[in-house]
């Protein structure tokens, strides 16, 4: 037995990266989706024994939706992808491409066993190119066939190894092979088939034996004419521990799939839930359906389910013929190996055997499977069928006269299957080229019509998505989920009615509930959706509630188990307003799965809604404790807890939307919370950033420009405001509490009366019962000392508020003020101010008042109960100085300061109304 050198190993290495170099420029495709880019056990957040407990896809192995495929090594080299790359495509292609290399040097290992040197090569360089490989090595799912053959063939190679020169048992290299074998099968299930292959090898090659002597040597056993030759009780001994071993691994397997089968529908594998003879007759012919393409991988498909093959139903069927001349070729060269000890014999059954033993876990012949053909469970059968074209090569080559042209003819052979395989990996680009690419191939597949529906609509091109889901329904009738895709695609084009009648009928194509049995043994568990699809559709109309929510309740009551219609009825309950009940429909789904950090946040949402924030908080953190970056949990716990008002929450809260914001940089609601925040704490510095950060990605982010002039304002830097109020009623004209606060600052600090007056009369256009603007108003007009005018305003703002006191008492003012203006001689409503100092003085006082009035008329355009007090002594100037006195400046700030903090609350709770 040969060695490999390094330069096959490079030639091997180059041919394998010459052929796949363009996969490394393709995407997340068909499988890939579920397996990578749904499939949360790829998650660092996610604990590793999850992918001891779930399946290849990341569903519980306990669950009745789970496909049963327990590979968690193979998903443990996603997460390790994941960790270095997370989600970058090329990553996941690359280490693809480098694990195929290595199963081709591995290979050409196996076949020095077996082949000279120069056939192991071609055999090695054959498998390299064969395009039926693209689908394992290109997609990113086939990494299971790629690690499962790897374990594999170096479980064959130890195996081999357990003989030594003697002939003695060395056990050491047995052992081996049990962990390869273990390795091999949790990577992907068929790895265990190499067991048998370990047999074949034992018995035949090891051992030399043909048919005729091994069964000749039986009956002499059984007779009791000699004893067990010695070298038959060492084989026995060695095939005794590989079957336990593997006997082991079944229970194990069994287990784990807690000895249930995964549910398949018509539409995955129509063979298997047809009548005899057409369920044998079908799955008999797909096995010359699979050499075909292993010889001929001209027309490649990424998808054989559904009508792709019709069934075979008659005996008289033409197909029947292949079926046929598949079982007599094998026959053939079965007999033919098994029958002599030469070395094309054991080749041969070498070969068969690698042929053979992979496959039939995914033959239907057995026990049925979620497809019909997959080009990826071919990839270890092709290195059998890849044996044989090297030992025919190496025969015809023997022969003089054929061998320049037998070099040729695998020459040829080599280059066209090399080119074959780049072109298809541009295939796999997307999953629009994957699929419009399958449909040239096969036209009466449903499946690839939805597929390539999928596709545009992932695009938003619901118009041509919806297109290929029409013909889905046309190739086949009785797919619920074409007929759900159109209903979809007719809802995003907002087409309600063509909507509904798509999924009434996906509803009437449901199996009638069968009493007694159990829902989804007879439908896909999706195709329940059909229900929820529906009553989510009518649910908008307000008067179609409770026949949305029977819609919920039948599907529950098909698959109590249900998750998603609770999910979903919990929230159309909460719509109507019944919390107790959408609280007890979220705390069953949480019985179902209490891993699912939505369920939990919906359930804090539940609790906002019956006024219960402690408990709301506790279930937004088992939210974040299943998933620390579930961008809704962190969004509204942060923000409960700044609603709290305790300080205690301030820097959880702040960690909490720092953390929202590196999940979500484009979303101006996480910098404006911040800003908040930081108001809150008095750290100026850091709200102005936040707040300019937010307004920086929304333009016009109304809540953020009023709060950031609001800063200013409460910072003495009056002046910096007036930009942002001017940019925040340029976007919002109608911004009332904008407006009176533009029109304090400019009466105070601009001592622009005219501008603050055209602010405040464009409130009363708006709202004339506007209490705030209608009095700021009126002291507009005491300012431009027109007290006939102040007096009248001031009696209409009292007609308003007749309960308001500090209107009463300012009317009180001007009317004392215009009488002793009177009494003076002073006629009223002039312009002239150049009367006594003592008048002048008063006219200060009720502008400024200590420095007070701009943050007394400021708080009225907050909106709170608690400034008539102020204003009434702003005017009252016959006691402004024993107020002014009676109050320290720390009163006056803690007064601010309140007045400051209702007034976020309450733009808080606007912003939360508006959805701004």
């Amino acid at each position: 037995m040969a060695a490999v050198s390094w330069k096959e190993i490079l030639l091997l290495t180059g041919l394998v990266a010459g052929c796949y170099w363009n996969s490394l420029s393709c995407g997340f495709v068909f499988d890939d989706v579920s397996a990578i880019l749904d499939n949360k056990d790829l998650r660092p957040s996610t604990p590793l024994r999850n992918l001891f407990l779930n399946d290849f896809w990341g569903t519980p192995m306990a669950e009745e939706r789970s496909h049963k495929s327990y590979r968690p090594l193979t998903v443990l080299t996603f997460r390790l992808n994941y960790l270095f790359t997370e989600l970058s495509a090329a990553s996941y292609h690359l280490l693809n491409v480098v694990l195929h290399a290595v199963v081709c040097v591995l290979f050409l290992r196996v076949c020095r066993l077996f082949l000279d040197k120069t056939s192991s090569l071609v055999a090695a360089l054959l498998f390299a190119v064969h395009p039926i490989h693209t689908e394992a090595v290109t997609g990113v799912v086939g990494r299971a066939e790629l690690l499962s053959s790897i374990f594999l063939l170096a479980a064959f190679l130890a195996y081999t190894k357990s003989t030594s020169a003697d002939h003695s048992i060395v056990w050491a290299p047995i052992a081996l092979t049990v962990v390869l074998v273990a390795a091999a099968t949790l990577c992907k299930e068929q790895g265990i088939t190499v067991v048998g292959i370990c047999c074949v090898h034992e018995v035949f090659v090891a051992q030399g034996f043909t048919l005729p002597m091994l069964l000749d040597t039986l009956r002499q056993v059984l007779r009791g004419k000699d004893g067990f030759p010695y070298a038959l009780l060492q084989t026995l001994l060695k095939l005794i521990v590989l079957v336990i071993s593997t006997l082991l691994l079944v229970i194990i397997r069994v287990q784990v799939i807690q000895s249930q089968l995964p549910v398949f529908t018509r539409f995955d594998n129509p063979a298997a839930v047809s009548p005899t003879p057409t369920r044998q007759m079908t799955f008999n012919y797909l096995l010359p359906v699979n050499a075909w393409l292993l010889l001929n991988p001209s027309e490649l498909c990424c998808d054989w389910t559904m009508g792709t093959i019709p069934l075979v139903e008659s005996i008289l069927d033409l197909r029947n013929l292949a079926t046929l001349v598949f079982y007599i070729v094998l026959g053939l060269l079965a007999y033919h190996s098994l029958r002599h000890r030469h070395s094309s014999a054991k080749t041969v059954i070498m070969a068969l055997s690698l042929i053979v033993l992979p496959f039939i876990p995914a033959s239907n012949l057995f026990f049925p499977v979620g497809f019909v053909v997959a080009e990826r469970v071919l990839y270890v059968p092709s290195m059998g069928f890849c044996v044989l074209v090297a030992h025919g090569f190496k025969i015809v080559s023997h022969k003089g006269h054929l061998k320049k042209i037998s070099w040729l003819m695998i020459g040829v052979l080599l280059t066209t299957h090399a080119v074959k395989t780049f072109n298809r990996n541009w295939d796999w680009e997307s999953e629009y080229t994957l699929f419009t690419s399958a449909l040239k191939v096969n036209k009466n597949n449903a499946k690839l019509w939805n597929n390539v529906g999928h596709a545009l609509e992932n695009q938003n091109n619901y118009a041509r998505a919806l297109q290929y889901f029409l013909q889905a329904t046309r190739v086949q009738p009785d797919d619920i989920g074409a007929h759900m895709n159109v209903g979809r695609t007719y809802k995003n084009l907002n087409k309600s009615k063509e909507a509904e009648d798509a999924y009434l009928v996906a509803k009437s194509l449901m199996p009638q509930v069968i009493p007694g049995k159990k829902y989804a043994t007879r439908v896909a568990p999706n195709h329940l959706n059909v229900y929820i699809n529906l009553a989510n559709l009518i649910r908008a109309n307000e008067s179609r509630l409770e026949e949305a929510d029977q819609l919920y309740r039948q599907a529950i009551s098909m698959r109590p188990d249900f998750k998603q219609a609770y999910i979903s009825r919990g929230e159309l309950l909460l719509k109507m307003n019944k919390l107790t009940e959408a609280r007890d429909a979220y705390l069953r789904a949480l019985e179902l799965d209490r891993t699912n950090a939505d369920l939990w946040y919906n359930l804090a949402i539940v609790n906002i809604e019956m006024k219960d924030p402690s408990e709301a908080l506790k279930n937004f953190n088992h939210a974040l404790e299943l998933n620390p970056r579930h961008k809704l949990a962190l969004f509204n716990s942060a923000l409960l807890m700044q609603e709290s008002g305790e300080p205690k929450f301030w820097p959880e809260a702040n960690r909490r939307f720092l953390t929202y914001v590196e999940e979500e940089p484009e979303d101006a609601n996480g910098y404006f919370n911040l800003g908040m925040l930081a108001m809150d704490a008095n750290e100026n510095t850091a709200a102005e950033r936040w707040m300019r950060k937010a307004i920086d990605l929304h333009a016009g982010f109304r809540s953020a420009l009023f709060n950031l002039a609001l800063l200013y304002s409460q910072s003495k830097r009056e002046i910096e405001a007036l930009p942002v109020l001017d940019e925040l009623l340029r976007h919002h004209p109608e911004h009332i509490k904008g407006l009176i606060l533009k029109g304090d600052i400019l009466m105070n600090h601009k001592k622009d009366t005219h501008g603050a007056k055209i602010c405040f009369e464009r409130i009363l256009r708006m709202d004339p019962t506007n209490v705030q603007g209608k009095h700021n108003l009126c002291v507009v007009y005491f300012e431009e000392r027109d007290l006939p005018r102040a007096e009248r305003c001031l009696e209409e703002t009292l007609a308003l508020a007749p309960n308001e006191e500090y209107v009463r008492r300012h009317l009180s003012i001007v009317r004392s003020k215009m009488a002793a203006m009177s009494a003076a001689g002073v006629k009223e409503g002039t312009e002239e101010v150049a009367g006594s100092e003592e008048e002048g003085r008063g006219v200060d006082a009720v502008r400024a008042e200590g420095g007070d009035e701009k943050n007394v008329r400021k708080s009225s355009a907050e909106s709170l109960g608690d400034m008539g007090m102020d204003k009434s002594e702003s005017l009252d100037s016959s006691q402004s100085d024993k107020r002014t006195k009676g109050k320290s400046s720390k009163e006056i700030k803690d007064i601010e300061k309140k007045r400051a903090a209702a007034l976020k609350r309450l733009e808080e709770i606007e912003r939360i109304l508006s959805g701004d």
